[in-house]
């Protein structure tokens, strides 16, 4: 009887969320649930193929914080968490997944359980950007087991936080419901075993699948007009083209590089007087801004000039470099031609606000337009009113929006 109820409570906390919360409610209908045996599943769990939960756990949470564990384990089906980690630690990684998924849940008027990982730090983050922060020895422990993959072999050796296969983690604030779970569970079912974890072809096929059902509940709630905020940002942040932003700048490039065919007489050509036109490259014009207001790192503007470097070299490219806050930078701009190396011309401080507007006044001031102009941001400033006459990219970190031009993902 008590497996019953807890079953109605979880089909109820469900039925709520794709009411309430179509979103959320459309990618847990994707996840059938499933007990699971208390000894490997503490509290609840994901393959990104089910949801497992612990009954005793779920017995003691109410109706909104059931609809968080739920839409919790949803989450880090739809983001892909179980295809993303690559080389990185498996419970850094996991931390990371929660740190990222939790703020989303909580802006979204969702009630949590006790025991997430929420730090107004990292809201906005991806899970990839939030990875770095966490120390190999954290203390942190998510709320929840990911075992849609396991810890590589370079990796076997374990922090102090992580935890082991078979128990709870050490002092966790969830740790009430997970004591009982020993002392409860008798004359009860056992549950489910721990499911074994992905191999790499389930890992991209159910990679793909999810991408498409991101997308699905992303429109029918848009058309029940119940998504926005953090989540409707997260949505169109994921489901952008995932092709490596050099790749995508390159391609841009190459389209927009000029080639000319020549009827010049070559002047070792001799007997034939017939002249047969040669294909000949043009050199390009790149304008080249940089937003030094401070939230740009050291190593990601080192990845940019070499970057940039690299196109030069290859698409024989004049660059004119401006560095810009709300100002353009005193000493600017820098003019790189075809056969210089691109550098850094200098050290530059984090600045204030961030005015894209003196770049593009610069540019309108000189009698040639260029082939292309660079724009390297994360795109929270003032956006001239109009688009100019010449092709622009940005490349933005973060999720911030452009009002023109072509956006390319750094991050």
């Amino acid at each position: 009887m008590a497996d019953e109820l807890i079953k109605n409570k979880l089909v109820a906390a469900r039925t709520r969320l794709i009411i309430e919360k179509p979103f959320l409610g459309t990618l847990v209908l994707r996840l059938p649930l499933e007990a699971a045996d208390p000894k490997w599943c503490k509290t609840s769990a994901t393959d990104a193929r089910k949801i497992y939960y612990n009954s005793q756990y779920i017995e003691q949470l109410n109706i909104e914080q059931t609809q968080y564990v739920l839409a919790h384990e949803a989450l880090h089906c739809a983001l892909s968490h179980f295809a993303r980690r690559h080389h990185r630690d498996k419970q850094r990684w996991d931390v990371a997944c929660d740190y990222a998924i939790n703020p989303l849940l909580v802006n979204d008027g969702l009630q949590p359980p006790p025991g997430i990982l929420l730090d107004d730090g990292f809201e906005g983050m991806t899970a990839e950007e939030i990875y770095p922060s966490i120390e190999d020895n954290s203390d942190d422990v998510p709320m929840d087991r990911h075992v849609y993959d396991e810890q590589d072999q370079a990796h076997k050796g374990r922090g102090k936080g992580e935890q082991k296969e078979d128990s709870p983690p050490d002092q966790s604030p969830q740790t009430q419901a997970q004591q009982q779970n020993n002392t409860n569970s008798e004359g009860r079912d056992k549950g489910a075993a721990q499911p074994p974890p992905l191999t790499k072809a389930e890992q991209d096929n159910l990679n793909t699948q999810w991408q498409q059902r991101l997308a699905g509940a992303a429109q029918t709630a848009m058309q029940a007009g119940k998504l926005g905020g953090a989540l409707a940002r997260m949505v169109e942040h994921f489901l952008q083209p995932q092709l490596p932003w050099r790749n995508l700048l390159a391609q841009f490039v190459s389209s927009i590089a000029r080639d000319d065919y020549s009827y010049a007489r070559p002047s070792s050509r001799r007997g034939d007087p017939v002249v047969y036109p040669s294909l000949r490259s043009g050199q390009i014009n790149i304008v080249v801004g940089l937003d030094t207001s401070g939230s740009i790192s050291d190593n990601e503007l080192r990845e940019f000039l070499t970057e940039i470097d690299a196109i030069k070299a290859h698409m024989r490219a004049r660059i004119v470099f401006h560095a810009c806050d709300s100002v353009l930078a005193e000493d600017g701009p820098w003019t790189f031609e075809p056969w210089q190396e691109f550098s850094m011309p200098r050290k530059f401080e984090g600045g204030g606000g961030t005015d894209f507007n003196p770049v593009f006044d610069w540019v309108g001031q000189q009698d040639i337009s260029p082939d292309l102009l660079v724009y390297f941001t994360d795109a929270e400033g003032e956006f001239p009113a109009l688009p100019p006459n010449y092709p622009v990219v940005w490349l933005v970190k973060g999720k911030a929006k452009v009002p023109w031009g072509r956006r390319v993902q750094l991050n």
